[in-house]
């Protein structure tokens, strides 16, 4: 996969630095009910082992939440609490997803409606014809629609996945909307679209990997959406989500771009060089703290563990929370029940992305969705996604269950942490 040549790169880049000094990053215990012991344990031998300087994790039932905060934000840092600031990257996706749910509901945009009724320029796409040798290609079989854009299933291309001389130029024109560390940005700003806008005019004149509608296949279609909530809501993407979703639903510490008052609760992002957990994204000198070329839709966001509860809770709430309703009760139905176009399955991606894996899912609106309960696991239905630097989030509507896991690290399946927090999450329920 894509994901592993782009994450050896990283790790490269990474080999400058010291690693985590592991002696210094003891569990830093905040004050908790004693309500989830085998989760508290696990956050505990992840910290102590050295598999992440810090965790937070949010885990909520129909009522309150509990949290669970351990470790430093980096080697020496200070303490972990449910409001520090994490990169959740592709956990973004959802949020913007809801987003254009939210339009559906107020009738400014259809399901199934085609996309070049907002874009005009990807009224007449392309499909390419032999992949892994051109860019020679046929006109596609039918439009793009929004289903497409929020089920991956546009036949759109995505830097860590697509191969081939599409990758190329995607990379040549800047098509790779996501923020790692302040040297990468020094190169992509040389190319990177300076707006919404203008990344969609770049991407249309790209052609498509597979007829939309045909196949799942992860892509910049969240990013896309972005620029289709501007055009229909008749406002900028960042003003839309504060203020139909992060004003409303209280989401105070979710920020494109951390203020600077504010860079004290930020994590410094790692990578893994082996076991050695080195530096890639320090705090102190975050590219987060400064602003990104555009919203990036789908993978651009830093949140607290609180903050992503919130939005989960609205989700489990089916559109309510604290008394105010951000969706209606069946526009969350059917954006977390499985979108996929007719005769399209997805089997899961590459953990490394930060995507979610099951035996039998489909997919909704920006998430996967399970078709059916996993023995000793979550239940049918449970909708979500997780971020490229290891960050993790559920609701579970059956159980009326909701979880959100934030670590900073690459590559986000270097430790079986989804795994490990979902049965420790199902051991405590069990008592």
């Amino acid at each position: 996969m894509r994901a592993r040549t782009w994450m050896a790169g990283i790790a490269a880049l990474a080999l400058v630095a010291p690693p985590i000094a592991t002696a210094q990053v003891a569990p830093a215990r905040q004050p908790s009910a004693p309500a989830l012991p085998s989760v508290e344990s696990a956050a505990d031998r992840y910290v102590a082992a050295g598999r992440a300087p810090g965790i937070a994790v949010a885990i909520g039932g129909p009522g309150d939440t509990r949290f669970v905060a351990r470790g430093r934000l980096s080697d020496g840092g200070a303490p972990v609490t449910p409001d520090s600031l994490w990169r959740v990257y592709s956990m973004t996706k959802p949020i913007t997803a809801m987003a254009a749910m939210m339009l559906i509901e107020d009738g400014k945009m259809r399901l199934d409606q085609p996309v070049s009724d907002f874009l005009p320029a990807f009224a007449k796409m392309r499909v390419l014809t032999d992949p892994e040798r051109s860019l020679a290609s046929r006109p596609a079989a039918r439009p793009i629609t929004i289903r497409h854009l929020l089920t991956h299933t546009a036949g759109l291309g995505y830097s860590i996945v697509t191969k081939g001389p599409l990758l190329h130029e995607y990379e040549r024109l800047g098509i790779v909307p996501a923020a790692i560390n302040a040297k990468v940005e020094t190169e992509m700003l040389r190319v990177r679209p300076k707006s919404l806008a203008e990344f969609a005019d770049r991407l249309a004149t790209l052609p498509l990997i597979a007829d939309p509608g045909s196949t799942w296949s992860y892509s910049v279609s969240l990013d896309l959406m972005g620029r289709v909530i501007e055009v229909a809501s008749g406002m900028s993407f960042e003003r839309f989500l504060e203020t139909r979703m992060f004003g409303p639903l209280g989401m105070t510490s979710t920020y494109w771009q951390v203020p600077a008052d504010q860079a004290g609760r930020l994590a410094t992002n790692y990578v893994f060089v082996g076991d050695r957990a080195v530096p890639l994204d320090p705090a102190t000198t975050s590219i987060f703290l400064k602003a990104p070329s555009f919203p990036y839709g789908g993978a651009g966001l830093v949140a607290s563990a609180r903050d992503y509860d919130r939005f989960l809770h609205m989700l489990q709430n089916r559109g309510t929370l604290d008394g105010k309703r951000v969706m209606k009760p069946e526009t969350v139905s059917l954006a977390m029940s499985n979108l996929l176009p007719a005769g399209v399955s997805f089997g899961g991606v590459d953990a490394s992305t930060g995507g979610t894996n099951a035996p039998k899912m489909g997919f909704g609106a920006g998430g996967s969705v399970y078709l059916e309960d996993v023995p000793g696991g979550l239940g049918k239905g449970t909708y979500g996604w997780g971020g490229a630097a290891g960050t993790i989030a559920f609701v579970d509507p059956a159980r009326q269950l909701r979880g959100t896991v934030m670590v900073n690290y690459f590559p986000a399946d270097r430790w079986p942490l989804r795994a490990d927090l979902t049965r420790a999450l199902l051991a405590d329920l069990q008592r």
